[in-house]
């Protein structure tokens, strides 16, 4: 097995010592319906529980994937709580009133704070307020790397030194060598201290989806780089055959999932931009097919106000066989400034 560890730029190896409501919407032409950020048939009775009030099936999900060590989804689970309660805070804090000790809460309680914070412009300093909710996080289950995907989040907002995070990197991979988050995590963190060495992040994203299993989604993280790398303005140009070659692994991931499902969606939203940017149109009518009615706000609210309109216009633009420019054009557009940052600083963009 790749030591992936070992394999890490200087800075991130590990020393020895130490949404919102979904909405429908249909194509003008063949009358296909999408629907935006749609919950799977796991999260979806935890969320129709608590719009109206009641915090139990949400505490019995997060500890059901506690107890089968389903870090994947739990980590996806505590998104959508987190961003459900933001909302709704007098939800979450009934639930945490009543189970106080409940490592549910605690971690929902984290990434809350997280995304509070995150798109202020003090974002730092707010951020460094909210260390004690991601050290009981931890603490509240060992086993559990979720907290330290939050941690490492945490560390890139709030601008942590290389050292830190290093020990943060070595605490979430001993616990998950493969968790997706924790890896995108990282290859922010590379990005955003290395900005424009994309190369240096390929490196890490190969090297990653090298040592893990054929059905992770860490065989994604390729093409987060590629798109990383596409959606930048700066540093070396990558060679194409080094973008196809993450388009291809994201393919073949893809296809070891069910069809039109909803948990794998966002990958393959991300993988259809992906492809259309590097014009592989028949690739990208393909993972439509995958994609189904499945539309996700990353990518295209890095586009767009509307990314379920921005979705349909391409998918209609795929199936009408429209020219390979007006294509491009709706992948192209540059993300706009929000917040006096470059970019948008939507708690999503962690």
């Amino acid at each position: 097995m790749v030591d992936t560890m070992a394999l890490l730029p200087a800075f991130l190896r590990p020393t020895r010592t130490t949404r919102r409501a979904s909405h429908l919407a249909a194509l003008p032409q063949g009358g296909f319906e999408a629907v935006l950020d749609a919950p799977d048939d796991r999260l979806s009775p935890a969320l129709v529980a608590a719009a109206r009030g009641e915090y139990g099936a949400a505490s019995a999900l997060l500890a059901a994937t506690r107890a089968a060590g389903q870090w994947e989804d739990r980590d996806r689970y505590a998104r959508r709580l987190a961003a459900f309660a933001r909302s709704r805070p007098e939800w979450f804090e009934a639930w945490r009133a009543a189970a106080p000790g409940d490592p549910g809460t605690a971690l929902v309680a984290a990434q809350l704070a997280v995304d509070r914070a995150w798109p202020s412009p003090a974002r730092a300093e707010l951020l460094r307020e909210v260390s004690p909710l991601i050290t009981a996080a931890a603490r509240a289950d060992d086993l559990d790397p979720v907290p330290w995907r939050i941690a490492l989040d945490h560390a890139r907002g709030s601008r942590a030194g290389h050292r830190y995070f290093e020990e943060l990197w070595e605490a979430a991979v001993r616990r998950a060598p493969h968790h997706y988050g924790c890896h995108v995590a990282a290859l922010r963190y590379l990005g955003t201290f290395w900005h424009g060495s994309h190369r240096e992040c390929f490196d890490f994203a190969d090297l990653a989806a090298q040592d893990a299993p054929a059905g992770s989604l860490v065989q994604a993280l390729p093409a987060r780089a590629a798109f990383g790398y596409l959606t930048d303005d700066c540093g070396p140009e990558v060679p194409r055959e080094r973008l196809d070659a993450a388009a291809d692994r994201a393919v073949a991931l893809s296809a070891r999932f069910p069809a039109a499902a909803p948990w794998p969606a966002e990958m393959r939203n991300k993988l259809l931009y992906l492809l259309v940017r590097l014009g592989r149109w028949e690739d990208a009518r393909a993972e439509l097919d995958l994609i189904g009615p499945y539309a996700t706000s990353f990518p295209w609210e890095r586009f767009s106000d509307d990314p379920l309109g921005r979705f349909l216009r391409l998918r209609e633009g795929l199936l009408g066989a429209a020219p390979p420019a007006a294509l491009s054009g709706l992948v192209k557009a540059a993300p706009r400034p929000r917040n006096g940052h470059r970019g948008r600083a939507a708690a999503a963009d962690h």
